[in-house]
């Protein structure tokens, strides 16, 4: 008996899992070249604004890491017509919350906020793209919040560099010679 509601559950969670759900969305490119997808969903009164960058840990020179993350880091700063440390205060004023994370394909920086405020979203990664502010003060102080973060995360985390060495041997090819003698 106890083996056929195993059956019968095993079924029931395999034929949930392959139905897939079908999310309607919207894809075009801006004159600027610009990739955006759109999609609608009013099961919540919020909007995500998000912007992904095809820049990341992948894209550093051999000897030189934490750039992306650094960038990511600098462009909260302030831009043109954002302040200096009022990015963080403009989202919380209005509802919001924001973060942004960096892996080795991408940056990825988004804002959530009540579904009134979705021009506002776009307008700070606007500012975000096209209106940076980098200066010494921002450059100075990001530098040693990053260099920080990588302490923290990474050099005195016990498993800290697992991911780094598993990245590191994952695609190294194995010599003809070994593989050979493994016959």
């Amino acid at each position: 008996m106890k083996k056929r509601i195993l059956i019968a559950s095993m079924l029931l969670i395999s034929a949930t899992l392959t139905w897939a759900q079908e999310v309607p969305y919207e894809e075009y490119n801006l004159d600027n070249g610009l990739h955006v997808i759109l999609h609608k969903d009013n099961t919540a009164p919020v909007v995500t604004t998000a912007v992904m960058y095809h820049v990341g840990g992948k894209d550093r020179t051999e000897g030189r890491t934490g750039f992306a993350h650094f960038f990511e880091h600098l462009l909260f700063e302030g831009t043109k017509n954002i302040g200096r440390g009022k990015w963080f205060e403009i989202v919380a004023a209005n509802g919001g919350q924001n973060n942004a994370n960096t892996s080795q394909d991408r940056t990825y920086y988004y804002e959530v906020f009540p579904s009134n405020n979705l021009e506002l979203g776009l307008w700070m990664e606007s500012e975000r793209m096209l209106h940076p502010v980098i200066d010494q003060k921002g450059i100075d102080t990001q530098k040693e919040v990053v260099k920080e973060e990588k302490r923290l995360r990474y050099d005195n985390s016990p498993y800290g560099q697992l991911l780094f060495k598993v990245a590191e041997n994952l695609l190294k090819p194995i010599p003809i010679k070994t593989l050979t003698s493994a016959i």
